[in-house]
């Protein structure tokens, strides 16, 4: 594991990352979802394909990456970027589970697996919207300090900065960029997910036309059982259009 410090918006964040295979010629990037890290990645698909450069990464504010500035999606791009420069890494294959998938997309790589991405608005639930209207209504009476009794389970433990990020990410709708998206995709889902349904995953395939949709028993983690297959497929799909 190292630490690299980068300098953005006129704040420093300690990002940790890892490189497994550093002779591999062919370079595979994988990005966590929200809430989760790097080491999830890594026991997924650290023993599988090991002839690609596998660059595993704690995005800001998860695992041992610092994060103390409000951030888009499309910063965390560019700060995945700006440490790629520090490690001489190319956009061959980039693999991004649920918010993973999202940066992943912004970045345009040559290969773009995406595992349960999120990026499809999926409207909220009579439920949740009910919840969010009682809570605005309690902040106009001063009592926002119940913020984590209505707050999502992904945000009730993060510090100002990081919820404030998380109010910016979590209902985006990527479907724009999903359609223009140019080279080639692999969409992995877990038949049984309910963060990102799979509906979400057909919508994501039928938008990108050069891509294949591969459906999984499981849920939003489905890739933890099903890592080797899912390999297979980029190795089989993708390594000779990258050799070329």
């Amino acid at each position: 594991m190292a630490i690299k410090s980068i300098q953005y918006l006129q704040h420093t964040l300690d990002i940790s990352y890892e490189i497994l295979n550093p002779g591999g010629s062919i370079d595979i990037i994988f990005l966590h979802g929200w809430g989760s890290n790097k080491e999830i990645m890594k026991n997924a698909f650290a023993p599988y394909m090991d002839t690609f450069r596998h660059i595993y990464i704690d995005l800001p504010g998860f695992g041992k990456s610092t994060c103390n500035v409000t951030l888009t999606t499309k910063d965390y791009a560019r700060i995945v970027e700006l440490l790629m420069i520090h490690m001489n890494a190319s956009k061959d294959i980039i693999v991004g589970h649920s918010f993973g998938g999202k940066v992943a997309l912004i970045l345009e790589p040559k290969v773009l697996v995406l595992l349960s991405s999120a990026g499809i608005y999926v409207p909220k639930s009579l439920k949740v919207r009910a919840k969010i209207a009682l809570f605005k209504t309690l902040k106009i009476f001063g009592l926002s300090k119940l913020r984590s009794l209505f707050v999502a389970d992904d945000a009730k433990s993060l510090n100002e900065p990081m919820y404030q990020t998380f109010k910016n990410v979590v209902n985006e709708d990527f479907s724009e960029d999903f359609a223009k998206f140019g080279s080639k995709a692999l969409v992995c889902w877990g038949e049984s997910d309910t963060a990102t349904p799979l509906s979400s995953g057909e919508k994501i395939a039928s938008l990108i036309e050069d891509s294949r949709l591969v459906v999984y028993e499981g849920d939003h983690y489905f890739f933890m059982k099903h890592a080797k297959d899912i390999s297979k497929q980029i190795e089989e799909r993708f390594l000779k259009s990258l050799e070329h």
